[in-house]
């Protein structure tokens, strides 16, 4: 029996074949106005439908594993750090026309090409690769194994990552506010009104 034969191919998709390629065209939705939004709350909430969007096809993959490490690192991880970092920096909540740069047509430009750079590649790789969902290859104890094993010290830079950002974070909001009190205390206005509450009292 040839290749062809064992593998229906693209003219019979299976009902998980679908359900990949419709989650994936809603990752792609989100993932587009994620970074078209000029509502930074907007962008962050956007992308933890495209980072679900993804867990959900490392689920239909059978690799479990990797998938709920998705939901538990980058939805519950990161876009909650993103939400901390735009609250403690005081980010505008609404619309940002300065979050805009203009250079949208060169940033189009270059994500076709790189899109096109990766489909290429992924297609090249794995022409003839086919994924037995049956077998154990995404299993948790298979996945497990190699994280630990070959992974461990990208896994541990990741945390010390996001420990920076929440600090970096912090120190920024500290120094606006510093900023903001020293701008207050030199107020003519306002060193007036304290100066008529102290006479009050």
């Amino acid at each position: 029996m040839s290749l062809a034969a064992a593998h229906p191919g693209f003219l019979s998709p299976s009902g998980v074949e679908i359900a990949f390629l419709l989650v994936g065209v809603a990752t792609f939705g989100a993932a587009v106005v994620t970074v078209t939004t000029r509502q930074l709350v907007h962008a962050a909430l956007w992308l933890v439908v495209a980072l679900g969007g993804l867990a959900v096809e490392y689920l239909l993959l059978t690799a479990e594993f990797i998938a709920w490490v998705q939901v538990l690192i980058y939805v519950g991880s990161v876009v909650v750090l993103l939400l901390f970092g735009l609250m403690l920096t005081k980010a505008p909540i609404g619309r940002s026309p300065d979050a805009d740069s203009g250079n949208r047509p060169a940033a189009l430009v270059v994500a076709l090409a790189a899109a096109a750079a990766l489909v290429w590649v992924v297609v090249d790789a794995f022409r003839t690769t086919w994924i037995d969902l049956d077998g154990a290859a995404g299993s948790t104890k298979v996945t497990g194994a190699s994280l630990f094993q070959y992974w461990v010290l990208p896994f541990e830079a990741l945390s010390v990552l996001l420990l920076a950002a929440l600090v970096g974070a912090i120190v920024l909001s500290r120094k606006a506010k510093a900023n903001t009190d020293a701008a207050a205390s030199q107020d003519p206005e306002t060193r007036s009104g304290q100066a008529a509450e102290e006479g009050a009292r």
